[in-house]
């Protein structure tokens, strides 16, 4: 049987365009049997029997209480949880979820080319990716830096774009233990094209197996240079 995603992206806030192509993506990465929904009641019922609960560019207040409990549980007892762009946009009312995913978005520059300098290749989410990675994105600013309570994956070189606001430490993609479970999140994902570019495929596998304790499939590829 696939392993089941349950992929949320309920917005009360900005929308982003391209949280569709980010569902057929999810769809499309590997063996999963996904489950995408805007419906806060999918959170409100037993999460056990999925592997993890994606928040694809969700934003704003998105749970119930009911379902602000069942997360925290899910994760609590051993479920996996990954955040995707937006994602850090989300129950800014919750403290909890703040501690969960690490910080809180606090704002962006422009949509525009920068790069990416991966921090640590021992992980499935960037074990493929170049220590250099070119990419376009907003380059999120976060409340604070996360580093300390996280795996720090890869870091934003803020002398590549303009507006960057977080200085020479820019955490943009980590992981982290929470309770018993995986708490995965990567920055990037604003535009419709991240989804079909390989690379950010790979490397939105990786961090979901990783969350959800699967092994990588056999066709995986790492870096090897």
């Amino acid at each position: 049987m696939a392993p089941r995603l349950l992929v949320y992206t309920r917005t009360t806030g900005y929308r982003h365009e391209s949280i569709p192509a980010g569902v057929t993506a999810l769809r499309t990465l590997g063996d999963f049997d996904v489950h995408a929904t805007e419906d806060p009641a999918a959170l409100e019922q037993p999460l056990g029997g999925y592997a993890a609960v994606v928040f694809l560019s969700t934003s704003g207040e998105v749970l119930t209480p009911a379902g602000r409990e069942r997360l925290a549980a899910y994760v609590e007892s051993g479920g996996g949880f990954v955040g995707v762009h937006a994602a850090a946009c989300t129950e800014y009312d919750w403290p909890y979820y703040g501690e969960l995913l690490g910080t809180w978005f606090a704002r962006h520059p422009l949509h525009q080319p920068g790069r990416a300098v991966v921090e640590d290749h021992d992980h499935p989410a960037t074990r493929h990716l170049p220590a250099v990675w070119d990419f376009t994105d907003e380059w999120y600013d976060f409340r604070t830096n996360p580093r300390g309570t996280v795996r720090v994956l890869a870091t934003a070189d803020e002398s590549s774009y303009e507006g960057g606001g977080m200085g020479a430490d820019h955490p943009l993609v980590w992981c982290r233990d929470h309770g018993e479970g995986r708490v995965f999140y990567t920055a990037l994902g604003h535009a419709l094209e991240a989804y079909a570019d390989p690379a950010f495929r790979a490397h939105l596998l990786g961090g979901i197996l990783w969350a959800a304790a699967l092994p990588l499939p056999l066709h995986y590829r790492p870096r090897t240079s």
